[in-house]
């Protein structure tokens, strides 16, 4: 008798370790869902990668407590997943070191090894062209929430999907604005941009662009990026002559460029940027009093935020964690993972299939995101169709709002042409 009772036990055990019919229904066993997010954390791109992981976490601070201040934002009034039985949201953070293959290394180790269900990351387009190759292979929903390459969402991937817009919207929002430009000609064009798929593809979008907008690219400037010089390159693009000079760095590059632009005296009449290094708070802190009135396309603004009661609140979170404002490249992260909260707790399951059904489903409106876009909608692609972008002028120690018009809070900007201070 009383082995058989042992038995039974035994057999009850089992069933329940393996899912069987005396098992807890799936929810209700998750404590913790686990999503790998890639940034470059170490490297020339830390300070960058340390305010997206800032910001990264405090999207699931926002998830995981009772924000009922933030009302509208999915998951922010309650604490956890609902249909997960409450379930807490972990990111397993992975350092890229800004490499493609380390970042490759990275989804594979956060797949294989800490078993997350989904990934995110990884800001530089061409460390997340490696890392969701990874995710697609396995089958592993990739949300991406930085990275403006288009040729990331053209890749018939089946697992991948990106909140932010691509360089083709921002670029495009570029000549839009120059074309309402009057203070100085814009219609010659430089383009200065390091050689990864980042600085490639800006590249090829202004080509497109340039050409429906009538306007000529008079310069093609390439270069390695992390080049401890840029001399040659700044001579090339002082003797082109442009009316305006776009550029598309990283932060270290952007820093580079700026003070040997000034130290050769040579001040393009438009100093216009894609965005990346030259929004980043090193740059605006190192170089922002010399670089004062440069112009760069984002997707986030403190005076554009101070206008919508929810975006404030959350800029006022990240400032009192921080000691610093959002900016478009971590706010866009933090919105990617607040997306990939709410597949994942609309999907009520961990199941890749489950989530990435989920993600393909995603219809937010305005008033349910962290960002100042229209809202989060998928294309067939995975693409958001509901982004937009900015254009703003560093004045002071921060941006500000220069188109659209709507935004803008000073008649008298943008300021140009662009003189070094």
């Amino acid at each position: 008798m009383k082995m058989k009772l042992i038995a039974g036990v035994a057999a009850c055990l089992a069933l329940t370790l393996s899912g069987g019919a005396l098992a807890q229904p799936a929810a209700a066993q998750e404590k913790t869902v686990r999503i790998g997010a890639i940034y470059p954390l170490s490297g020339a791109l830390a300070s960058t990668g340390a305010e997206i992981k800032a910001a990264i976490e405090l999207a699931v601070d926002i998830i995981n407590n009772p924000h009922p201040e933030l009302e509208g934002l999915p998951l922010a009034a309650g604490a956890g997943l609902p249909k997960l039985n409450g379930a807490k949201i972990e990111v397993v953070f992975g350092d890229s070191q800004g490499k493609p293959e380390v970042g490759l290394a990275d989804a594979q180790r956060l797949i294989q090894q800490e078993k997350v269900v989904a990934l995110t990351g990884a800001y530089q387009s061409a460390v997340t062209k490696t890392a969701s190759r990874v995710a697609e292979q396995s089958g592993i929903p990739y949300l991406n929430g930085e990275s403006s390459s288009p040729d990331l969402t053209d890749r018939g991937y089946k697992w991948f999907f990106r909140t932010s817009p691509t360089d083709d919207t921002f670029v495009e929002n570029m000549m839009q604005f120059l074309d309402g430009v009057k203070k100085v000609p814009t219609k010659k064009i430089a383009v200065v941009y390091e050689n990864t798929d980042f600085g490639v593809n800006t590249y090829k979008a202004v080509e497109r662009f340039a050409k429906k907008y009538n306007r000529e690219i008079v310069a093609n400037i390439a270069y390695a990026a992390g080049s401890p010089s840029v001399t040659a390159e700044v001579q090339k693009l002082a003797g082109a002559k442009p009316d305006v000079a776009l550029f598309a760095s990283y932060t270290s590059d952007a820093m580079l460029f700026v003070r040997t632009m000034r130290e050769s005296k040579y001040a393009p009449p438009v100093l216009l940027a894609n965005d990346a290094g030259f929004i980043d708070s090193r740059f605006v802190q190192e170089v922002g009093p010399q670089v004062q009135g440069v112009l760069t396309r984002d997707v986030w603004s403190n005076d554009v935020a101070a206008a919508k009661a929810g975006l404030k609140k959350i800029n006022d979170m990240y400032k009192a964690k921080t000691g610093k404002d959002l900016n478009g490249n971590n706010a866009r992260s933090m919105q990617g993972v607040l997306v990939l909260a709410d597949a994942i707790n609309r999907a009520g399951s961990t199941d890749p299939e489950a989530i990435r059904k989920a993600l393909a489903a995603t219809d937010l409106k305005s008033t349910q995101i962290a960002m100042p876009w229209e809202g989060v909608k998928f294309d067939e692609k995975g693409q958001n169709q509901l982004g937009a972008g900015l254009i703003l002028e560093l004045k002071g120690a921060g941006y500000v709002p220069v188109w659209p018009d709507a935004y803008r809070t000073d008649a008298s900007l943008p300021t140009l042409p662009f003189a070094w201070k």
